[in-house]
C-alpha cells in the first residue's frame, strides 16, 4: 500500500487509510508502535514492552502449573 507524507505544521504526517485502520482495528486518538525490525519498521497497535512483559508472566506460569492448580483449588 502506498502511503503519502504530509505537513503538518512542522512536523511531517502520514495518513492512514481507512482499510490500513480497519485491519490494525485502531481508530482515531489511538496509540500506534513504530518498532525497528531488520527488515525496516513494523507499525503495531501493540505496545512491545507489555507483549514482552505478558511473555515473562505467560512463562513464569507456565513453570508453575502445578503451584497454580494446588491454589486454585
Amino acid at each position: 500500500m502506498k502511503l503519502k507524507l504530509r505537513a503538518v505544521g512542522t512536523s511531517t504526517g502520514v495518513l492512514l487509510p481507512k482499510e490500513m485502520l480497519i485491519r490494525l482495528k485502531v481508530k482515531k486518538d489511538d496509540t500506534l508502535f513504530a518498532v525497528e525490525t531488520p527488515a525496516g519498521y513494523l507499525l503495531t497497535p501493540y505496545d512491545p514492552e507489555v507483549e514482552k512483559q505478558l511473555g515473562l508472566g505467560r512463562a513464569f506460569m507456565a513453570k508453575y502449573r502445578s503451584v497454580f492448580r494446588a491454589l486454585a483449588k
